[in-house]
């Protein structure tokens, strides 16, 4: 699997819908924030959006055009699911150099909504298949329960995960943690298997790396922290920086810690959700990052364009979007070139 900073074909994304459960009364605030996210994308790279069906694609395509996003590196497909978490339901890529050839192939690990907590979600669970048939490539079926946001690769051999996502009983009760690795390092050609601890609050998935730590390059990870010794968050954030300090990548080499704060409480209806400035993602060319109306949104910007010097950092309002337990990293899925 390669890191998310190397070359994209295409960004998949999964079209949310006003009859899911992810945005309770709040639908309406969603889709444009969908609708500037694709803006910046088509700018660098193939947008490619499942829909639930014709009426849903002709509705999209009114609402791209009504935002000023061009469509003509947008491509939809009816390819339905429940909700708009493809991060966690989609294909998941892997490449190989093969005879002087790059090669391409799908893994379509189970998925039952983070240990069947939003039944029904079989649609949700077939996308990778539709996916690999209509790009005629391999599908590697795994048998066990992987969402994509629970694991974080440097492209190098190295994999950042959680104990408290991929060791869930709700998950795969029958695996052992030296099971599960291999299972890793089998289907996503691994070799260096690196576990933190515990998730932030309000996050559903049980822990998610992709709201905690990710790769900046191969031997450097950013991770977030809480400033205040009084927020939830704090002691959790801090144990997993006191793990990912003894940590060593796939050459045993230590890495290089970059720190990215929090954006404090951010609650909706008395609802602590889980904001995060790690839930960014990596385009061609530039770095879509969340931002929560907080002071510290300035600051993750600049350490992350510090990091990301070749690429633009692009802050997008993710209020509305968090209020479903995700953010812009959750939502998206990269298909490499």
């Amino acid at each position: 699997m390669p890191a998310e900073w190397e070359p994209h074909a295409s960004t998949w994304l999964t079209w949310p819908r006003r009859d899911g459960i992810s945005f309770p009364d709040k639908y309406d605030t969603v889709p444009p924030v969908y609708a500037e996210l694709i803006r910046h994308l088509v700018q660098v790279e193939e947008v490619n959006i499942n829909v639930w069906d014709a009426k849903m694609e002709s509705w999209v395509r009114g609402l791209l055009i009504e935002n000023k996003t061009p469509l003509d590196r947008v491509r939809l497909h009816h390819f339905p699911a429940y909700e708009p978490w493809c991060r966690d339901h989609g294909p998941i890529f892997l490449v190989r150099g093969q005879d002087g050839r790059r090669e391409r192939a799908i893994v379509d690990w189970g998925y039952n909504a983070w240990g069947n907590k939003y039944p029904p979600f079989d649609l949700d669970d077939a996308v990778p298949q539709h996916v690999a048939r209509l790009r005629k490539l391999p599908l590697f079926s795994p048998g066990i329960v992987m969402e994509g946001g629970s694991i974080e690769v440097n492209g190098r051999g190295t994999l950042l995960t959680t104990e408290a996502c991929l060791l869930n009983p709700n998950r795969n009760p029958g695996l052992s943690k030296t099971q599960i690795e291999k299972y890793l390092c089998d289907y996503f050609g691994v070799t260096n298997v690196l576990w933190l601890g515990e998730g932030i609050v309000g996050d559903d998935t049980d822990g998610h790396i992709d709201d905690l730590a990710r790769f900046v390059s191969p031997a450097t990870v950013a991770t977030v922290l809480e400033d205040d010794p009084a927020d939830a968050n704090y002691q959790v954030l801090q144990e997993n920086l006191r793990r990912l300090r003894t940590l060593r990548d796939q050459k045993g080499q230590p890495f290089r810690i970059v720190k990215l704060p929090m954006p404090g409480v951010v609650e909706h209806q008395e609802q602590r959700l889980p904001a995060s400035y790690a839930n960014f993602y990596n385009a061609n060319e530039m770095v879509l990052v969340p931002t929560y109306r907080h002071v510290n949104d300035a600051k993750a910007l600049a350490i992350l364009q510090r990091e990301f010097s070749n690429r633009r950092v692009i802050g997008i309002d993710s209020m509305e979007l968090i209020w479903g337990l995700g953010s812009l990293h959750c939502i998206s899925q990269q298909e490499p070139a």
